[in-house]
């Protein structure tokens, strides 16, 4: 999805286990909800996540949807998961399906890839809803300018487990032991979890950075309670105990290895070189990348 300016988050600084705390400012895209919670102003990065947007959730009446044109990225990868919905992704790389709850959207820019987010004409003829989170990881140096790629993993190709008071879902990388169905060049974790009424759940400091976002319910880290759509980026060094209120907690855990370097930023480009962009910048305004199959008549202008 396209990056658009929002207000900046919220961050509250916190002691003990808890780095800080990032409450998201909501952004209204007319009638749909974006929670942007990264980058921050205290904390740009968690791992290798750059980016960090819970969509909705929203309810779309008969007609209305989501259309998001064609636009560019380079030097990451974008990772869409949803709760609800769906929405129907097309690449230049010639790539066209629908994601719908539980499955994984990976797509690799690299070097460069275009791409377009929108509501299917079967979809748009019904109410329905869409939640869910889009994350976007920072590809390494050494892989900043590799081929773009794009891999769609269905959900019941995705490892669910239990571990302590909670059912998980590892949507990329590795945890607990546990390896996703596909490779990434990206030392990382990325899990959806459901921690059970009054439970709890260990989050290893062998994961690297962590953050903790509950989507819903209520969660407790070293007597910090956290609101929904809160985040807790928590300090390195030792496991933390995540502990639920009496309802539950919907959680979304991601991390990693710290970033090999800095990143810069400028809309939908990542790079560590602020020349790469620039480039890109006149590549998108020039005309240079690929089109979008299917979808070949609109795009998403250059901010000014």
């Amino acid at each position: 999805m396209s990056w658009r300016p929002a207000q900046e988050p919220v961050c509250h600084p916190a002691h003990g286990v808890i780095a800080v705390v990032i409450s998201p400012r909501e952004k209204d895209l007319g009638g749909f909800s974006v929670r942007r919670v990264l980058p921050a102003v205290e904390r740009r990065t968690v791992g290798p996540f750059v980016f960090f947007d819970h969509m909705g959730p929203a309810t779309f009446p008969p007609g209305e949807g989501i259309n998001v044109r064609p636009h560019p990225h380079i030097g990451l990868a974008t990772v869409t998961y949803l709760f609800e919905g769906e929405i129907l992704h097309r690449d230049s790389l010639g790539s066209e399906l629908p994601i719908r709850p539980g499955a994984v959207n990976w797509m690799t820019a690299g070097r460069g890839i275009v791409h377009s987010e929108r509501t299917s004409d079967e979809e748009i003829k019904r109410e329905r809803r869409l939640h869910g989170i889009q994350t976007w990881v920072a590809l390494p140096l050494a892989h900043e300018e590799d081929a773009p790629a794009f891999e769609h993993i269905p959900a019941d190709r995705l490892p669910v487990f239990r571990q302590d008071d909670a059912e998980l879902r590892l949507i990329a990388g590795c945890a607990y032991g546990r390896p996703a169905p596909f490779e990434t060049v990206v030392d990382l974790f990325y899990m959806e979890g459901r921690i059970d009424p009054g439970g709890s759940l260990n989050l290893p400091a062998t994961l690297g950075e962590r953050c903790v976002y509950l989507v819903g319910g209520g969660l407790t880290i070293a007597e910090r309670a956290l609101n929904p759509t809160d985040m807790a980026v928590l300090e390195d060094g030792s496991d933390v105990v995540l502990s639920a209120g009496p309802e539950g907690a919907h959680v979304m855990l991601a991390g990693g290895a710290p970033l090999d370097g800095p990143r810069h930023i400028f809309w939908n480009f990542v790079s560590s070189s602020k020349e790469r962009i620039e480039q890109a910048k006149t590549d998108w305004q020039d005309g240079r990348f690929s089109k979008v199959p299917g979808d070949e008549e609109e795009f998403i202008p250059l901010p000014g």
